[in-house]
């Protein structure tokens, strides 16, 4: 076997320090993995290997488990920290001296290796007739190669990994009815002001998600894009959207002026744009009006009904609307104070106006998000969740946002059947809402499918890509499932847009590798990048069990109860017991958290880390629990 590092060489001229840096990263990476298939380091030449093996089967799973360790060992790094190598294996006869290799076979695997893509592995057509029923890593041939001195043509296979199977989509493929609306730039004299743009941004994804035919991506994940310096062209890939709208807004007084353009991804050009100089009060018309235009662009025929519901105003009282759009961006900050403000602007445009629905549901979904986030039980914040997101519906049976929060509602009070029910509501009005998907999802989940689980729970993510919890949830649900390349696929897409949830997954992909050390790598990086979420605690509780420091999973769990909260701590007591093989504390906790409705069951039911608790013929009870949530 040889193994080379692609660019060592232009980048050694770029960056002696760094390349030698990046030569001995790819050592300490390969090395062990040579070890555990028997391979013999001849010699190092620079950046490349050369390897002897016992048999060919070895040498062929070695390369394939190089690759998998390079990508893996990528994805917590930088770009220009990154290694990329190709390998070259060829089978035969060798001259040995003073424990150095050389003879035609040598020679031969030295001239295939840059045959390989970067990433990839190339074999001879000897090496493929040895193994092609010995191991089942596909290979296809690329054809006979004439090589540096050789005489004749040699067959050549390239090895087709996994992940290679994937392409990301051809701009010219993107669905023009796939579109973002990116963030409007605010454009007022008064920075103070850009709650307004940010609730223009949010009300056009609305009203765009009403037209059934659009796919509308959700404003959680293009928020990630304000202010940013990338070209539609390339947001375009990223979200795989074939159109974006943008625009800009500045507000002086009681006068609007809004542009907005519609912008192919795939060309950059102008479908339509076009400039509103209208009072405030007028902001729903054009909102309703951009909707309509894009609608035409894009060669869709409005039916009945969503050109009622794009027509609809939500509110006569500009007073009380300037009161949503600012409660609207405090629930964008997400913290419990900014929660606690939102609810008493929401409560402010109820008074303004009584019959403005968007403001109830509004309101209800600071509710859950409290009890979610473990700032009210559920006990407290469900009930006046779900008396909120009732007079939303009772003001607008059509508000499929208002339905959406109601089977949320209805899922953390362990009512499935009304969850189900009102989220495919939610999808009937609006097939753009993700948290349907979710909802749906998670029910699933519940009643043991974990496919059709996942499968739910991937549309959810292409409506909201960037979305962290999906990313967290979707990359769990693949190696929980033993979807083991479909992980580390996604975690490479992900790992630049939610750095955090895709190093908590790897850190648990890594446990259930038993590759403590690397588990620890990713767990420090994740610990890094969301110092304050709740798996941080539990996890270094649990990895110091693992690892035999009682004394430091003690101290996670003293921690916990010392920042005792409710909610979710009671999971993390649960998870940090189970660790250390008290599996009593573990069901007890369990039970606990099962009882006040914050069971994190997706770990409890399918995670790898607690299988030995399912074989406990108390996890039958925690399954009875989980079971009469459906009749809900």
């Amino acid at each position: 076997m040889f193994t080379d590092m692609v660019g060592y060489t232009a980048l050694g001229q770029r960056n002696e320090a760094l390349s030698l840096t990046l030569v001995e990263e790819q050592r300490k990476v390969i090395r062990p993995i040579l070890a555990r298939h028997g391979g013999r380091e001849v010699k190092t030449i620079g950046d490349a290997f050369l390897v002897e093996f016992p048999n060919a089967v070895e040498a062929v799973r070695c390369g394939y488990d190089i690759q998998r360790a390079i990508r893996e060992f990528n994805l917590s790094l930088p770009i220009d920290r990154r290694v990329s190598i190709r390998v070259g294996i060829h089978v035969g006869e060798i001259v040995e001296d003073q424990g150095d290799i050389s003879g035609d076979a040598v020679n031969l695997a030295s001239r295939i290796e840059p045959l390989a893509e970067e990433g990839g592995v190339c074999v001879t057509r000897p090496v493929y007739e040895l193994v092609k029923n010995k191991v089942d890593i596909p290979m296809s041939s690329i054809g006979p190669k004439t090589l540096k001195n050789v005489l004749e043509p040699m067959e050549v296979f390239r090895m087709e990994m996994p992940w290679t199977k994937e392409s990301s989509p051809q701009q010219a493929q993107l669905n023009r009815k796939r579109i973002a609306v990116l963030p409007f730039t605010n454009m007022s004299s008064n920075p103070e002001e850009g709650y307004f743009a940010d609730g223009m941004t949010e009300e056009l994804i609305t009203s765009l998600s009403g037209i059934r035919q659009l796919t509308v991506i959700a404003r959680t994940s293009v928020m990630g894009y304000k202010g940013t310096s990338k070209k539609v062209k390339e947001i375009g890939g990223e979200l795989e959207v074939g159109t974006v709208l943008e625009g800009s807004v500045r507000k002086a007084g009681d006068r609007v002026r809004i542009t907005a353009q519609l912008i192919d991804t795939a060309t950059e050009g102008h479908l339509w744009a076009q400039n509103y100089d209208r009072q405030l009060q007028d902001v729903f018309a054009i909102q309703s009006e951009i909707a309509e235009k894009v609608a035409g662009e894009l060669k869709i025929q409005l039916v009945t009904d969503e050109k009622a519901t794009l027509e609809k105003k939500a509110t006569d009282s500009t007073d009380a609307y300037t009161c949503y759009l600012k409660g609207k961006d405090l629930v964008r900050e997400g913290t419990e104070s900014s929660m606690r403000r939102a609810t008493s602007l929401f409560d402010k445009a109820i008074e303004l106006d009584p019959r403005f629905a968007r403001a109830y549901e509004g309101l209800a979904e600071c509710y859950m998000t409290l009890a979610n986030d473990g700032y009210e039980s559920i006990e407290q914040a469900a009930p006046k969740a779900e008396m909120a997101a009732k007079k939303a519906l009772l003001l607008d049976p059509q508000f499929a946002e208002a339905h959406a929060t109601m089977a949320y509602v209805h899922f953390l009070e362990d009512r499935v059947t009304s969850c189900e029910i009102e989220a495919r509501r939610a999808l009937e009005l609006n097939p753009s809402i993700s948290e349907g998907y979710r909802e749906l999802a998670f029910i699933a989940l519940l009643k043991g499918d974990g496919l059709g689980g996942m499968k739910l729970l991937e549309t959810a993510w292409r409506l909201d890509p960037l979305r962290s919890f999906y990313i967290e949830r979707l990359g769990q649900l693949y190696f929980y499932l033993g979807n083991e390349s479909d992980a580390v696929s996604f975690w490479e897409k992900t790992v630049d847009m939610a750095p955090a949830a895709t190093y908590r997954t790897m850190t648990e992909y890594n446990l259930q590798k038993g590759d403590l050390a690397k588990a620890k790598e990713y767990f420090d990086l994740a610990e890094k990048h969301e110092p304050a979420h709740h798996w941080v605690v539990w996890m270094r509780g649990f990895l110091a069990a693992k690892m035999g420091d009682r004394e430091g999973a003690t101290k996670a769990l003293k921690e916990v109860e010392e920042n005792w909260k409710g909610g979710d701590s009671l999971n993390q007591m649960a998870f940090i017991y189970y660790g250390l093989g008290d599996l009593d504390s573990y069901f007890t906790y369990v039970n606990k958290a099962a009882d006040q409705h914050i069971l994190r069951f997706i770990w409890v039911m399918y995670s790898p880390a607690f299988a030995a608790g399912r074989e406990d013929p108390r996890y039958k009870l925690v399954l009875e629990k989980v079971a009469s949530m459906m009749v809900g």
